[in-house]
């Protein structure tokens, strides 16, 4: 039982948490059902508390639809004077944004063109610098092969210097630079190695260094000029990235100005939407004050229409749970935990009688059979029966026991005195009546075992008829109990049912429809009568009258009118959990059937097994009998035997031979294994007492 609520506790938590946790302080020991009830009752309470503070504020509504009118009339006036200011400033705001994206839509646009002309001008100087590399590259070039030309000459090598590549240069120089006709045609002959030409080489070295000066001339001015054009670009740089800068700065103030004046719009907007919206449901409630008032009013009756349908669903409810049959087929499928408790207890100490039984070594016997097979039984009353059984069959073993050492006494003293008394036979009359009193007293001896045997038998087919009793009985109440739970089953969902047809009608399962006469059939064409339907039948009266549900509508006033409710709401969330408890009761029934039917089970096998060793143990017994009723007829005889030859010591001497022949085959058995058979019983009724010490409280499981 404490499982069952723990784990409706915590499936319930979200939902009935309050409930639940104040149900477990109140009794933790209910009946589950009980419980169910009791929270559909507190969701009864909680229906009425709310119908209660409903009607408050229904009636500060009435209150006011007979007195708002003058306070209506002030706050229409009230918002006119805040529409005006709020659609001024609105205008302003308006204003201020649109200058503000024309600023904005500026600032962006100088921004881009100073970005395109950085871009422009990086491209340019790139181009510059790139000419400029390769203009002074090639100058520099030129000087120093004008200047190892001129050196060359001046030492006298002009004839080696035609050979280097400095004079490849010249021929360049020639071909590509500003000179007079007569100073190239020098140059050119010079450089070519004309045969017959030999001009002077100062003029040679004149026109040279002339060239040279114009080159290095020509090299600072371009050296000027990519100076010149870094540092405007320097600066084009530093201006330009300033634009851009205060552009940046002016779009991030403007536009976190822009947002703001945005959001007041919008503020602005929503304030006017709002007053305008209040002073025209105002102007409406006003002009139909009392109209408003009477809807007020049908929905309050519709709203109260409705709750009364709730706490009529929830009083089927409980009617149904609470009814007197309900309450005693709960009382037997569901217990309450202290039977369960002393069930599950009882089972526990069952288990650990039959584990005491079985794990010793004890020979094959049907009347332990019969013990064990009762600890088997699913019966919930006290083990007084069973500790007689087994107090009875220790007696019993002792009294076998003490039967086997008379035996064994007996034998053991006949035979030495046979024995001893047989070499006197022939020469004593005494020796013969000995004899013939000692098979008198084997054959009573035999007659005892006999009925002892006869009345074994009996009191085995006893014990197979009360077996056979008690297997019937078991089943009888297994079936009823099967039954009873699915009875229960039934009962907890027409619960279900009668709570989804007000909660959750889409799993609401109508009855079925009744079978009409043609006169039915007519009338319900005609409208005139309602379709009949099939009253399912149960406990309490659990065909309900079906109720329609009406949704409501209540006209929510404007913001002059006292706040009342908003739209009815179902106890949903307490109901999923009186749901969800439900469904866990249903399926512990189910798992205690499914018990149920595992324990018929291994109780039918049981039984059967009881029932083949009983067979086996009443044909041992009848083929005992058969060959004690054999020795007992041949002692009848030989005691017949010895009467008629008393006379006769030959005769009394092969009826001595007799005698001990029969006494040997009589005891020699016993005396062979009779510390085998004590060892046996010994273990036996030890294994007895350990598990009548189980039942009687002791603890063997160590």
């Amino acid at each position: 039982m404490v499982r069952i609520i723990t784990a409706v506790a915590l499936a319930a938590q979200p939902l009935v948490g309050a409930a639940i946790m104040s149900l477990s302080q109140a009794g933790s020991l209910a009946n589950p059902i009980r419980r169910v009830v009791t929270l559909l009752q507190s969701m009864q309470e909680k229906v009425s508390a709310e119908g209660k503070k409903e009607e408050e504020l229904y009636d500060k509504f009435m209150c006011y639809c007979k007195n708002g009118a003058g306070d209506l009339t002030a706050s229409i006036n009230a918002a006119e004077t805040k529409i005006t200011q709020d659609t001024s400033s609105l205008e302003a705001a308006d204003a201020l944004a649109a200058q503000l994206n024309i600023d904005l839509a500026a600032h962006k646009a100088n921004r881009a063109d100073a970005k395109d002309a950085i871009a422009k001008a990086t491209a340019l100087r790139t181009k510059e610098a790139a000419i400029y590399a390769k203009d002074s590259s090639d100058l520099k070039t030129n000087i120093d092969a004008l200047g190892r030309a001129i050196a060359a000459l001046e030492k006298g090598m002009g004839g080696s210097f035609l050979q280097t590549e400095n004079a490849a240069v010249l021929k360049r120089l020639v071909i590509n630079m500003d000179l007079s006709t007569a100073d190239r045609d020098m140059l050119s002959n010079f450089l070519m190695g004309s045969q017959g030409y030999a001009p002077q080489s100062g003029e040679i070295t004149g026109i040279l260094k002339q060239m040279k000066d114009t080159m290095e001339k020509e090299l600072a001015d371009t050296i000027a000029t990519e100076e010149a054009a870094i540092k405007n670009f320097n600066e084009l740089m530093a201006a330009k990235e300033s634009e851009i800068a205060a552009n940046t700065q002016a779009i991030e103030t403007k536009t976190e100005r822009l947002g703001r004046t945005d959001v007041e719009i919008v503020d602005l907007k929503e304030a006017l939407d709002d007053t305008t919206k209040a002073l025209f449901e105002d102007n409406k409630f006003l002009k139909n004050l009392d109209e408003s008032c009477k809807t007020k009013t049908a929905g309050w009756e519709e709203r109260s229409k409705t709750r009364a349908d709730e706490l009529l669903a929830l009083a089927d409810t409980i009617r149904i749970l609470n009814d007197d049959d309900a309450l005693e087929l709960f009382k037997k499928t569901l217990p309450n935990p202290s039977l369960m408790q002393l069930k599950v207890s009882g089972a526990a100490v069952r288990g650990r009688a039959l584990s005491v039984l079985k794990a010793s070594q004890i020979r094959k016997d049907p009347r332990l059979d019969m013990i064990m097979l009762a600890l088997n039984g699913r019966s919930q009353g006290s083990f007084d029966k069973v500790v007689k059984m087994i107090s009875d069959m220790v007696t019993l073993l002792g009294k076998e026991q003490k039967d086997d050492d008379d035996k064994k006494t007996y034998c053991e003293a006949e035979i030495d005195t046979t024995e001893d008394k047989h070499k006197d036979l022939e020469q004593t009359l005494s020796d013969l009546e000995k004899a013939k009193a000692t098979a008198e007293d084997n054959i009573a001896t035999l007659k005892e075992e006999l009925a002892a045997l006869a009345a074994g038998i009996r009191a085995l087919d006893k014990s197979v008829a009360d077996a056979t009793a008690q297997r019937k009985a078991e089943n009888a109440e297994f079936k009823s109990s099967m039954a009873e739970n699915t009875a229960t089953k039934d009962l907890i969902g027409v619960a279900k049912n009668r709570l989804n047809k007000f909660y959750d009608p889409a799993l609401y399962k109508a009855p079925p429809k009744m079978e009409l006469s043609s006169q039915e059939r007519i009338g319900v064409s005609m409208g005139s009568e309602e379709q009949p339907t099939i009253a399912p039948s149960g406990i309490a009266g659990t065909g309900i009258t079906a109720f329609v549900q009406i949704a409501s509508d209540s006209q929510v006033a404007p913001p002059p009118p006292p706040e009342t409710f908003g739209a009815y709401q179902k106890k949903g969330q307490e109901n999923s959990g009186v749901t969800e408890m439900m469904n866990l009761l249903i399926t512990d029934v189910e798992k205690e059937m499914g018990e149920m039917t595992t324990d018929e089970k291994n109780a039918q096998a049981e039984y059967e097994t009881f029932m083949g060793d009983s067979r086996d143990k009443r044909a041992a017994d009848s083929k005992s009998i058969a060959d004690k009723e054999g020795v007992k007829a041949d002692l009848e005889a030989q005691v017949q035997k010895n009467t008629a030859d008393h006379k006769a010591t030959l005769y009394e001497a092969m009826a001595t031979a007799e005698t001990l022949k029969d006494l040997h085959l009589e005891c020699d058995w016993l005396i062979s294994n009779f510390e085998a058979r004590k060892a046996a019983r010994v273990g036996e009724v030890d294994s007895l007492n350990n598990a009548k010490a189980v039942l009687s409280g002791a603890d063997y499981s160590l």
